[in-house]
């Protein structure tokens, strides 16, 4: 009996895995700070638009892994994965893929606000993703530029379904901030594993700069995040004699501060800990602005 319960939850953590829940996690997250910023409140309503979105981009990265399982089983990082490392069958791995996007899509037609709308943007981030952004990948070295409009769009699903207007300056603001948020983040990852993306004939930011210039480029980009996230504090509604405009501009300059750190990396040493830090900077950058953002919103 022990034996099959740690055999069922194998197969759960593989299908967690699949669904990379960590990801699809941190992307309902920005779902919730759009639909806060619109409603000004929470409320049960908002468990709708946070579960369709979750379920459509925990299906759109089951999918993904379908699609690229023969390139994951060439990369260390990767080939772990449920599908390269032969814990779960691809056909069944396709067929969950496919249940939890149609079981997203059903929920956002649930929403009473905008449903066409709300459709067409879960629609357009699921062929962004998984039809343009996986086809560039194999392509071009710069295909998380284009690819960044997908992290841009779970938030304008969360202002949508609470009522707000796609083109309110707040919510673009909000859109604008994880588009640009997304390139240094995935340049950094680059930075630490571009080695197994070239083993794995996948063209790299790596092979296109020498390491030098790289790390000027995304000191930039994590300047322009810290910039953008500094821009919301010029928001009407955004006042700042409050303690969230104290953490958007405290973390923007502590961000830039912290940015500086990947410029004196050793051009010839291997050493990954300050990319490692940066990463993790960054990231938790992004929770700081979308919790500063949802107090405003809640304090209004």
């Amino acid at each position: 009996m022990a034996s099959l319960a740690a055999g069922g939850m194998d197969y759960l953590q593989a299908v967690a895995q699949l669904a990379k829940v960590r990801i699809t996690a941190a992307v309902t997250l920005t779902t919730a700070t759009g639909y806060i910023l619109a409603a000004r409140q929470l409320d049960w309503s908002m468990c709708m638009p946070l579960i369709g979105v979750f379920l459509l981009a925990s299906g759109s990265a089951a999918l993904n892994q379908w699609q690229e399982r023969a390139i994951d089983i060439q990369m260390r990082r990767t080939r772990g994965r449920p599908l390269p490392g032969g814990r779960i069958d691809p056909a069944w791995a396709l067929f969950c893929a496919v249940l939890l996007v149609l079981f997203g899509f059903f929920l956002l037609t649930s929403i009473p606000h905008s449903t066409g709308l709300l459709l067409a943007l879960g629609a357009l981030a699921l062929l962004w993703y998984n039809a343009v952004y996986t086809y560039l990948k194999r392509v071009t070295a710069f295909a998380v530029v284009p690819g960044a409009l997908i992290g841009a769009i779970p938030p304008l699903i969360g202002y949508v379904s609470a009522g707000g207007k796609l083109n309110d300056p707040q919510i673009l603001l909000v859109a604008l901030f994880f588009f640009i948020w997304q390139i240094p983040h995935f340049w950094l990852l680059m930075m630490m594993f571009g080695g197994e993306y070239r083993e794995a004939g996948l063209p790299t930011v790596v092979g296109k700069f020498a390491k030098p210039q790289l790390l000027r480029i995304t000191f930039m980009w994590m300047l322009s995040t810290a910039a953008a996230g500094l821009a919301f504090t010029t928001l009407r509604h955004i006042d700042v004699a409050m303690p969230w405009s104290f953490g958007l501009v405290g973390g923007s300059f502590w961000l830039a501060a912290k940015a500086t750190a990947i410029l004196g990396v050793p051009d010839d040493g291997d050493d990954k800990l300050p990319l490692r830090r940066a990463f993790r900077q960054i990231n938790v950058y992004a929770v700081v602005v979308m919790i500063c953002l949802s107090l405003s919103a809640l304090g209004r």
